[in-house]
């Protein structure tokens, strides 16, 4: 079984692994955000067109068109289902770092709520709900930052070697 804050008592070659697999997962969540601010230009209009389009807006500089049933089905289910998994292992991550208990909890389990609450946000926003869309942009930078923390926390145990352990929460 695992116990908390193991992270500082691995080998040195399943640091490098974590370590490594943590860059590489990272370079992959910042596209990611990269492309969600390409896309909407992070503001709640750009948020709003990108789902519901702007097709109605003559003065438009880009014309998007309201997404499909198929189009929003599918944009929900490669996210929920990607950033569980995601989260899932960082969380199994985050439990390995040493830190006061409540937090390593937050952080195991923050990730996860937010997953749910921006998409499920979208979902509700691209039926009409617009004022969801805020909901969207909380639930998004706080996944942000509590993903950046927990990733950060992980490197510096990794890279921080062994010490003693302190009693797990």
């Amino acid at each position: 079984m695992l116990k908390a804050a193991y992270i500082p008592s691995l080998s040195k070659d399943l640091k490098i692994l974590i370590g490594l697999f943590l860059i590489v997962l990272s370079i992959g969540f910042y596209l990611g955000l990269g492309f969600v601010n390409h896309t909407t230009e992070n503001n709640p209009k750009g948020i709003i067109e990108n789902y519901n389009g702007n097709d109605m807006d003559e003065n438009a500089d880009i014309m998007k068109f309201r997404k499909s049933k198929h189009e929003i089905y599918n944009i929900l289910h490669t996210h929920f289902l990607s950033l569980s998994s995601i989260f899932f292992i960082l969380g199994l991550l985050t439990f390995g770092v040493p830190m006061k208990p409540s937090l390593r909890k937050f952080l195991m389990i923050e990730p996860t709520l937010s997953v749910l609450m921006t998409f499920d946000g979208i979902y509700f926003l691209w039926i009409g709900i617009e004022w969801m869309v805020y909901l969207v942009i909380f639930s998004g930078v706080l996944m942000t930052a509590s993903y950046t923390l927990a990733v950060t926390l992980i490197l510096i145990a990794l890279i921080k070697g062994k010490q003693k352990l302190p009693k797990s929460g």
